[in-house]
């Protein structure tokens, strides 16, 4: 298991995630060679993001509350 990280490196790696374009907006033909390197920097990023016990996928509207779309509940 990784180290955690502290508080301000994880909400900088947060912020930075959530710029970071999504895996399935990855494609061949806006990223070329570097698709592979660029998917698999990604799967670092959300990777280190789980191990510290972050969701991924939650970390944009947690990020940024006043983009987050109205829950429907």
């Amino acid at each position: 298991m990784s180290q955690k990280l502290d508080e301000d490196s994880l909400y900088a790696l947060k912020v930075a995630f959530s710029y970071m374009p999504k895996a399935i907006e990855v494609t061949r033909y806006e990223y070329g060679e570097r698709t592979d390197k660029v998917l698999a920097e990604i799967e670092t990023v959300r990777g280190v993001l789980l191990d510290n016990d972050v969701d991924p996928d939650e970390v944009f509207d947690e990020v940024n509350p006043d983009d987050a779309p109205n829950s429907s509940y």
